[in-house]
């Protein structure tokens, strides 16, 4: 089940007095990506990734979602404010935003050089 923009914008009208934030993260970790992610130890992992993410401590300014610091919730501002934030993030982003130790990045590099020379040698 699929939940849109419009009805999540319904459900938090109805819900003026605090932002349910527990409700708001069995919507998109279970309903919206919940039916995507078939594995149960991933589904955990989602779910505890969200908690970082819908949480009363987002609505301070100064909430960051990484050590770094690079990564937070940008204050409220017009349109062009969240779209000059969205320009500084790299590109690439860091395994801390996930969560993951850095690491992560060397076992991903590993694995996306691995299937490069595999792809290589397939060609020969």
């Amino acid at each position: 089940m699929r939940i849109s923009v419009r009805q999540l914008l319904i459900f938090l009208d109805d819900h003026p007095e605090k932002t349910p934030f527990d409700a708001l993260q069995y919507l998109t970790g279970e309903c919206n990506y919940g039916g995507r992610v078939t594995d149960n130890y991933d589904r955990r992992t989602l779910m505890t990734i969200l908690d970082d993410y819908y949480c009363e401590a987002i609505l301070e300014d100064g909430y960051k979602f990484s050590p770094s610091g690079k990564y937070y919730a940008p204050t409220y501002g017009d349109w062009q404010s969240y779209r000059d934030y969205a320009s500084t993030l790299p590109q690439f982003p860091e395994p801390e935003i996930f969560g993951f130790h850095a690491n992560a990045a060397i076992t991903k590099n590993l694995g996306e050089t691995d299937n490069t020379l595999n792809a290589i040698l397939l060609t020969q």
